[in-house]
C-alpha cells in the first residue's frame, strides 16, 4: 500500500476521555502502517464555531445582506478566507483520508465540529452545484466517523426509543460527507463506553486497532449515484430507475426508500 495521509478532525475537550483513546490508537496504527497522521484538535485550537463575516478577511461583497456561502465562496476563489480556514483547507486537500473523531452530542456532532464543517466546507472549495453528491469535488477521498454514545446500541435500534441509528446518521454521512463527494466508510460506533467495564472498553479499542489494519481499504456505503436523478425535473428519481425499485423489499437508501422498507444498515455497512 502506497503511503496515505490521514486527517483526524478530533473534538473532546479531555485526553482522559474514551474519544481521545480512539484518537489516539487511529494515529498509532495508521503511522505504523506508514500513513502521515495530522490531527486537528479543535478545543485545544480554540477553533472558532461560529460561521460569520470574520471568516472573511477585507471588505464583503454585499454587506447589507450578507450570504455566508456566497460571500466565502467569493473570498475562497480571491484568497480571503481568514487563516484558521485556510489552513484547514489545506489539510484536508493533502488528506487521502479523514476521520472525525466525537462524542456524539444531541443525536449530532458537538457544536465545535458542526463549525468546523460550516466554516471549512465551503462553497467551491468543498461543493458545487456541478459537483456534489457521487460528481463531488472530494470523491477520491474517504471520510468516517467515528464516535461514541451516550446510550446503549439497543436504544439506537428500529425499535428502540432513539429510533434506528441509520436514520440518525443518514444527515451526516450523505448530507455532509456524501454531498461533498467523499467516499464514506462504515461508521465506528462505540457504544455506551462511559456504562460499561473498563475491560469492555479495552474490548472496543482492540476491535478499533483491528479495522484501522485495513480501513484504507474498506469498500464505502452505497448511496444513489447523481446519474440517476432527474436535473429537469428538481432532482427527482428518474422513472426508468424509481420502476427498477418500485416492487423490491426495501429502498435504495434511508433517505431515498421510495417509501418502501428502509434497507437495514444501508449507513452502518457497506454490501448490504
Amino acid at each position: 500500500m502506497a503511503a496515505k495521509r490521514v486527517l483526524i478532525v478530533y473534538a473532546h475537550q479531555s485526553s482522559g476521555s474514551f474519544n481521545a483513546a480512539a484518537k489516539d490508537a487511529a494515529e498509532e496504527v495508521l503511522a505504523a502502517q506508514g500513513c502521515t497522521v495530522q490531527v486537528s484538535d479543535l478545543y485545544a485550537m480554540k477553533f472558532k464555531a461560529t460561521a460569520t463575516a470574520e471568516d472573511i478577511t477585507g471588505e464583503v461583497k454585499n454587506a447589507d445582506h450578507f450570504r455566508y456561502a456566497q460571500e466565502t465562496n467569493l473570498a475562497w476563489e480571491e484568497g480571503k478566507l481568514c487563516a484558521d480556514i485556510t489552513e484547514e483547507q489545506c489539510k484536508l486537500t493533502e488528506a487521502d483520508l479523514i476521520i472525525f473523531q466525537f462524542p456524539m452530542y444531541w443525536f449530532t456532532v458537538p457544536a465545535i465540529m458542526k463549525g468546523w464543517i460550516d466554516r471549512v466546507l465551503t462553497l467551491g472549495f468543498a461543493y458545487s452545484q456541478e459537483k456534489r453528491y457521487s460528481q463531488g469535488i472530494f470523491k477520491d477521498k474517504k471520510a468516517m466517523l467515528s464516535f461514541t454514545t451516550g446510550s446503549h446500541e439497543s436504544m439506537f435500534s428500529s425499535n428502540g426509543i432513539n429510533g434506528d441509528m441509520n436514520v440518525t446518521l443518514w444527515p451526516l454521512q450523505n448530507g455532509i460527507l456524501h454531498y461533498c463527494g467523499f467516499q464514506v466508510l462504515a461508521p465506528q460506533i462505540f457504544w455506551a463506553p462511559s456504562h460499561i467495564p473498563s475491560e469492555v472498553r479495552g474490548t472496543m479499542l482492540e476491535g478499533w486497532r483491528t479495522r484501522l489494519q485495513g480501513v484504507l481499504g474498506e469498500k464505502p456505503l452505497y448511496f444513489t449515484p447523481l446519474d440517476c436523478f432527474d436535473r429537469e425535473k428538481g432532482y427527482q428519481l428518474k422513472p426508468e430507475v424509481h420502476e427498477k425499485h418500485a416492487t423490491k423489499e426495501f429502498g435504495l437508501t434511508v433517505g431515498i426508500h421510495l417509501g418502501l422498507a428502509l434497507p437495514p444498515n444501508n449507513q452502518m455497512k457497506a454490501g448490504v
